[in-house]
């Protein structure tokens, strides 16, 4: 039988209601937060707005030392082992030390879900950590922020209503967190943005504004940042700027866009728009895979292989009654 749409959205705050509920009743996804910079701090806030989540501490390398004011609330150590019952660890940490994080938390028995963004790289290290989920009785998700991520979803389902065709993804304008922080880690940079601009069907142009150490040259720094993997197949300029912080802005948003065939019928084109504040969006993406791990079998995934209801708060008849 169809439903009436008007009656459906007469019935939503019920379910709401029921759902919020239930989760009071239900017992909280303790969660680690690995790390305290830009993503980790929207991490928190996700956090404190999940309805089933609690947070059991923050892990920073300088543990407890000069602690933020606004984590007075939590235990902030400088080994997870120095907090009590964490069921996930989430790794605000830069994708190439997540690798490094997971190996040491999972045989703790701790799921850990992270951000990993080098899109070539992500087969090898879903093969690497699955060993350890099955040996330890664990569940990772990897390459869980937007892209690739919650973007990588948008891809799949594209293609899956139209499996011929071609697919385009178009970043930006916007920073990208993942690239500043590689340009952050070079030698003779003390800040660093690298802005994404999109050049259409896929094809971007990386625009990069460093502060300088004293000592080092523009030119010298230029070519290491364009050798980097990061950057290596994009356009990439590189400019020196007196303050970074006055250039910053932390917007960004993408572009999917994908023309094919559905079934034998042509010229089926699907377009996906979202305008955001990166690393709020991460944060959120996080929170929703830790808590999909929790319903996970052990083993390591990436956001496509998991169901896009579990990583949603509440009881799963609820919610497909709800949004189906």
């Amino acid at each position: 039988m169809l439903r009436n749409s008007r009656k459906k959205c007469t019935f939503a705050p019920e379910i709401e209601n029921l759902t919020n509920i239930r989760l009071k009743d239900m017992k909280k996804i303790r969660a680690a937060v690995v790390g305290y910079g830009n993503i980790g701090k929207y991490t928190i806030q996700a956090l404190e707005a999940a309805p089933d989540f609690e947070i059991a501490g923050v892990v920073r390398r300088n543990g407890a030392a000069d602690k933020p004011a606004e984590l007075a609330p939590y235990a902030v150590v400088s080994n997870i082992r120095e907090l009590q019952a964490v069921d996930v660890a989430i790794l605000a940490t830069p994708t190439r030390s997540c690798e490094e994080y997971a190996k040491q938390i999972l045989p703790l028995g701790i799921n850990t879900v992270d951000s990993f963004d080098i899109h070539t790289n992500i087969r090898g290290y879903r093969e690497r950590l699955m060993a350890i989920n099955k040996q330890t009785g664990t569940v990772s998700v990897i390459a869980a922020g937007w892209d690739p991520g919650s973007d990588s979803i948008v891809r799949t389902l594209m293609q899956s209503l139209a499996p011929k065709g071609l697919s385009y993804t178009n970043f930006g304008p916007g920073m990208s967190m993942g690239h500043s922080v590689c340009v952050r880690s070079k030698a003779g940079v003390k800040n660093a943005l690298s802005m994404t601009i999109p050049l259409g069907e896929g094809i971007h142009r990386r625009m990069v504004y460093v502060e300088l150490e004293d000592g080092f040259t523009l030119e010298q720094v230029a070519k290491d940042i364009k050798a980097d993997p990061y950057f290596a197949s994009d356009e990439t300029h590189v400019f020196q700027v007196e303050s970074v912080d006055d250039v910053r802005d932390m917007g960004h948003g993408v572009n999917l866009v994908r023309k094919g065939v559905s079934g034998q019928t042509q010229n089926q084109r699907l377009e996906f728009n979202m305008q955001i504040n990166n690393p709020a969006l991460t944060g959120q993406v996080l929170v929703n895979v830790a808590r999909a791990s929790m319903r996970l079998q052990p083993g390591c995934y990436t956001m496509v292989e998991i169901p896009v209801i579990d990583m949603l708060p509440g009881d799963r008849a609820d919610l497909i009654e709800h949004l189906v």
